[in-house]
């Protein structure tokens, strides 16, 4: 078993592609694939299936990647130990849902940049239900989510920072106007949710449907910015984080509803594998990152 064997695994089972892998690490498809038949014929099983373009692991592919993960940690830490140069390097492979990506991480990123210009950032754009799974099979080596506080076994959590949330509407719908609201107020209405398996989404439903509310239309997005557009155009009230309407209410282009939300506790988080090795170049990020957003 080779180091590039497992380089060239672990590659392509976070590309999911022969042609995507072959172009990160510099080789031709046929390369990718002589060394994948390479590593199944040595250990003696099947790693991956083709299904179409996409590359989708094997149960036995799943269970040789942390391990593969862990090896190029170790190859990394002994490089990063050897260094004499003293100059942090190396690469970061970073990932985070829509929101945080949009709202959070520009001025950490650039800022990072220009204090450590020898390390590569690579950013992975995540839904929020794939984030954690990323930093378990080795896709990831820090996420970033807003999410309600909670804890993992095998997962380390850092709270950056409290992130408030508004229900808002357009400056011209029904309920602008009103002083306050009773949860009959929503019946019939339009409700503007972002994607399935968002965690701000399932408190939506605990705040309105479990307290009465029916008759609800739903529109669902993929982008809380998409959310915001069609509230600004009259679609539909909008449960959103304040970091991404605090411009628009501030102009007056939406109008916060007077509805109580002291029970959400959401909060912008980093995380990383408990296993994981904390090279110099991800400490500082880490280090810079709660510093910026703390």
């Amino acid at each position: 078993m080779e180091i590039r064997q497992l380089k060239t695994f672990w590659t392509l089972a976070s590309t999911r592609s022969f042609s995507r892998t072959a172009e990160s690490l510099n080789y031709v498809p046929s390369t990718v694939t002589m060394q994948i038949k390479a590593l199944e014929e040595e250990l003696g099983v099947k790693l991956l299936d083709r299904l179409g373009k996409t590359v989708v692991l094997t149960d036995a592919g799943h269970q040789l990647l942390p391990y593969a993960n862990k090896i190029l940690n170790d190859i990394e830490e002994a490089k990063q130990v050897s260094s004499q140069s003293g100059e942090v390097s190396g690469t970061i492979v970073i990932g985070a849902d829509e929101v945080i990506c949009t709202y959070r991480l520009p001025a950490l990123l650039r800022l990072f940049r220009e204090r450590y210009p020898h390390v590569r950032l690579l950013f992975r754009p995540l839904s929020s239900h794939n984030l954690k799974q990323s930093l378990r099979e080795g896709k990831a080596d820090v996420v970033f989510m807003l999410d309600e506080p909670a804890e993992s076994i095998d997962l380390h959590t850092e709270r950056l920072l409290d992130e408030p949330f508004l229900m808002v509407v357009s400056p011209d719908h029904p309920l602008a106007s009103r002083s306050a609201l009773s949860i009959k107020d929503f019946h019939g209405e339009h409700i503007l949710l972002s994607e399935k398996g968002c965690s701000y989404r399932l408190y939506f439903y605990r705040t309105l449907l479990k307290k009465g509310a029916d008759s609800l239309t739903e529109l669902e997005f993929n982008s809380a910015e998409a959310i915001k557009q069609c509230a600004m155009m009259g679609l539909g009230i909008a449960l959103l984080p304040e970091m991404v309407i605090k411009g628009e209410v501030e102009r007056g282009e939406l109008i916060a509803l007077p509805w109580d939300l002291s029970e959400v506790r959401f909060t912008t988080q980093l995380l990383w594998h408990q296993d994981k090795w904390i090279s110099p170049s991800l400490r500082s990020f880490i280090e810079m990152a709660k510093l910026l957003l703390c």
